[in-house]
C-alpha cells in the first residue's frame, strides 16, 4: 500500500476529503518528528514505540585493503512494536 491508496483508505473509513485526510497524516508526522527530535519517545497504543537512539562509535575494517576506520557515534531511530502487535503477526 502506497501513500495515496493509505490516504485514500483513511479518508473512507473516517468520512474525511482525501485533502482533509492528507493534512491530518501531514500534522500527526509533524508532531511526531518534532517530539523525536526533542528526544522524546512517542508510543502509540496498540501500534508501537518511536524513540531515538544513540549508536556508539565503531571500528570496521575494509575487506578489500584491509584498512581500518572508525565510525563516528549518530543517532538512530528506532521502532518497538507492541506485543499485541506481536500477537497479531505470531498468529
Amino acid at each position: 500500500m502506497n501513500n495515496k491508496e493509505f490516504t485514500s483508505e483513511l479518508g473512507i473509513r473516517l468520512g474525511y476529503t482525501i485533502k482533509d485526510t492528507s493534512e491530518l497524516i501531514r500534522s500527526l508526522l509533524s508532531e511526531m518528528t518534532k517530539e523525536l527530535e526533542e528526544g522524546n519517545t512517542v508510543a502509540i497504543q496498540g501500534f508501537g514505540a518511536f524513540e531515538v537512539r544513540k549508536r556508539a562509535e565503531r571500528i570496521t575494517v575494509n575487506p578489500a585493503t584491509k584498512q581500518r576506520l572508525l565510525f563516528p557515534p549518530k543517532l538512530a531511530l528506532s521502532y518497538k512494536p507492541s506485543n499485541t502487535l506481536k500477537e497479531k503477526f505470531n498468529q
